[in-house]
């Protein structure tokens, strides 16, 4: 996971990147030791009977009093386009409503990231709002996309 957190490459629509391994890896274990309203995830899949990483996978808690949670996903390069983020993010939002009872998911992404905008709304999810000039990325202000989708509708696609 900490491979994964800390690869600018991974990263490419963020305004921040975790450089330090050894931090990142302590705070992956404070995590674990913790109840703390994250729950992080490896995105694997089966190749000749062993499982190779290809990504990540979040669902954090946004708002605890609004029983709202954030998820957020990264992909390696090579396997992008295979359908894995539709499903771990799909897989997120079934964990979010069934498990954690969660009234509400959010996801944001940097507005030139289409790949993520698309996986948010082929899961149901629905454009929020725009965040003007929110992220300093790649040497420029970015603006940024927030998408929700709540229980009701979650369970109504459902059906």
């Amino acid at each position: 996971m900490c491979n994964f957190e800390t690869d600018k490459n991974i990263w490419l629509y963020e305004d921040y990147v975790k450089e330090d391994k050894a931090a990142t890896r302590k705070l992956f274990l404070d995590r674990m030791k913790e109840d703390v309203k994250v729950h992080d995830f490896i995105i694997s899949r089966k190749k000749d009977e062993r499982k190779i990483s290809v990504g990540m996978a979040y669902i954090w808690s946004y708002n605890d009093y609004r029983k709202s949670w954030e998820i957020g996903y990264a992909l390696l390069l090579d396997h992008q386009k295979f359908g894995y983020g539709i499903e771990s993010a799909s897989l997120l939002l079934k964990f979010g409503f069934e498990e954690l009872k969660a009234h509400k998911i959010v996801g944001m992404c940097n507005s030139e990231n289409i790949g993520s905008s698309k996986i948010m709304q082929r899961i149901g999810m629905r454009r929020e709002e725009i965040f003007r000039e929110e992220l300093f990325c790649n040497g420029k202000w970015t603006d940024q996309c927030f998408f929700s989708i709540l229980d009701k509708e979650y369970f109504d696609n459902r059906r």
